[in-house]
Order: C-alpha cells, then sequence, then structure tokens
C-alpha cells in the first residue's frame, strides 16, 4: 500500500470516527438537556448582582430561580431597595413580600473608655493576628479589640469604628449578608431581625466584680434582667445572660431596667455602646 493510500485510509478513519462521536453529543445533548425557564436570566439581570448570601441562597442566580418558581419572595433579598424589589414583582406578576431585614449585632459594648487593657498591643492591627499572639492585651479575653476586621470584610462598607474603638453597624447599609460574623476571631457578631431589640452586649465567662473590674458594662451575673423579663424569655448560663428568641413575642424592655451596668439593652435601630457605669481611668485604678 502506497503512502498516499494510507494517509488517506487514516484520515478517513479519522473523519469516521469524529462524524460518530458529533452525531453521538448532538443525540445526547437533545435527549439529556434540561430545560430552563428562560426567566431565570431576566430576574437575574434585575438583581444587585452581589452574590452576598445574605438571602440564604449561594447566590443571586440561585435566588432568582427560587424566584421563578414561587419558593421565596423578591422582598427575600434584603440588598435590594423598594423600587428594585417592585421591578421583581411586577416582571413575576407576584406580590412582592414583606422584607424581613436582619441586621449584624455586636455582642460586646467594651470600647476603650469602659474597658481595660492588661497590656499594648504593637503588632499587625488585625483582629485575627492579635488574638493570635496573646489575645491582644484587652482585659477582658472575650471582649472586642477594636482592630476593625469586621469593617474591612464588610461588602457594603456597613461598619464604622467609633471614637472609643467599636464597630458601629449602619442599619440601612448593613444586608445580613455575614462577612463581619465571618471575619471576626472572637465571634462577637450575630444576625438578627432589626425587630428583636434585646441584645446582651457581652460575652464574658467572668462573674461578679471578676467581670465588672476588667470592664464596667460585662455582664456581671446578676440576674435581675432574667428575673424581670417574661418567664423563659432570658436565661443564665455560666453566668451570662442568654435571650430566647425563638420567644420573641414576649420581648419587652424591662427586662433591661436593673441591669447594674447596661450588659443588656434595647436596641432601636442603630446599635451604640451601653452606658458607661464607670470609666476606665477608676478601672484601672481599681485593678493595680
Amino acid at each position: 500500500m502506497s503512502l498516499a493510500s494510507v494517509v488517506l485510509t487514516a484520515a478517513a478513519i479519522l473523519a469516521g470516527v469524529g462524524l460518530f462521536f458529533g452525531v453521538l453529543i448532538a443525540v445526547s445533548n437533545r435527549k439529556l438537556k434540561v430545560w430552563e425557564d428562560p426567566r431565570i436570566d431576566e430576574v437575574s439581570a434585575l438583581l444587585p448582582g452581589v452574590n452576598c448570601g445574605a438571602c440564604g441562597f449561594p447566590g443571586c442566580r440561585g435566588f432568582a430561580e427560587a424566584a421563578v418558581k414561587g419558593e421565596v419572595k423578591p422582598a427575600g433579598c434584603t440588598v435590594m431597595n423598594d423600587e428594585m424589589r417592585a421591578d421583581v414583582a411586577a416582571f413575576l406578576g407576584v406580590d412582592a413580600g414583606q422584607a424581613n431585614k436582619r441586621v449584624a449585632r455586636l455582642l460586646c459594648a467594651g470600647g476603650n473608655d469602659v474597658a481595660v487593657r492588661k497590656a499594648d498591643y504593637a503588632g499587625l492591627r488585625s483582629c485575627a493576628a492579635a488574638v493570635a499572639v496573646g489575645g491582644g492585651g484587652k482585659g477582658c479575653a472575650w471582649g472586642c479589640l477594636g482592630y476593625a476586621d469586621c469593617a474591612v470584610a464588610c461588602t457594603f462598607d456597613a461598619i464604622t469604628m467609633s471614637a472609643n474603638g467599636l464597630p458601629v453597624v449602619d442599619v440601612d447599609k448593613c444586608t445580613a449578608c455575614n462577612d463581619c460574623v465571618e471575619a471576626c476571631p472572637l465571634g462577637l457578631f450575630t444576625l438578627l431581625p432589626l425587630n428583636d431589640h434585646l441584645v446582651v452586649q457581652c460575652r464574658s465567662l467572668l462573674e461578679g466584680d471578676a467581670a465588672t473590674r476588667v470592664c464596667s458594662v460585662a455582664c456581671n451575673a446578676c440576674g435581675r434582667c432574667a428575673a424581670d423579663a417574661a418567664p423563659g424569655l432570658i436565661r443564665m448560663e455560666r453566668g451570662l445572660a442568654v435571650i430566647d428568641y425563638g420567644r420573641i413575642e414576649l420581648e419587652n424592655v424591662a427586662a433591661t431596667a436593673r441591669c447594674p451596668t447596661g450588659a443588656i439593652a434595647w436596641i432601636e435601630g442603630r446599635q451604640f455602646a451601653a452606658r458607661p457605669v464607670t470609666r476606665i481611668t477608676e478601672l484601672a485604678a481599681s485593678a493595680a
């Protein structure tokens, strides 16, 4: 057989194999293709496209798929404003629903003005780095270090640092995206519905004078909040007040009335630090 014949035979075989697999792929695609509602692309285009996950879905497309199926209302996207929600609702021909807005809450009120520092930290200005190196020098091992990892991580610029070194969440900008929760190495952020007004602004496991000696707004385990609250709303665990948010219908401001330190607070809108019962200079003097 000549060289030309060998080349032509090989080319024919390759062409035949290619044609066979091409037909097989085309038939498989027709048989196995999953139909997708074209409205999903349209809804995706109307969404913010930030893929923050605050809605509970892995991204905006996941939310769009659920919205098209009727599994979620447009108001489930907390990043959209009212006009954007109305546009999605009008496109799908559904009610926009009510947004159950959640925001990040800080579980610490111990700013630099009310909490003692046992040492100066001179390392990388990062909470994660400070925790890795002796805890950052704060007297309370559970308190906010104030190096702004949460603010840096926030996708929506909803967190700023106050003059006393505590992160302040802008509830209008906050979308409950969870960035700050993941960024805080001490687990001091939690996501709560905006209308859950009671917040325990302390995570210290110290009790009594041992707690207030290092931070004047620490929970001292007195239990007065639990005694004053509706039955079952607040319980004491390991010396710390714990709110049962499943019983939110029982929530009332009375639980904060006799708190001697301001560790438990009733918050309307933007969270702010509890009242400073004792100034930092007095704390430092008592700790010396």
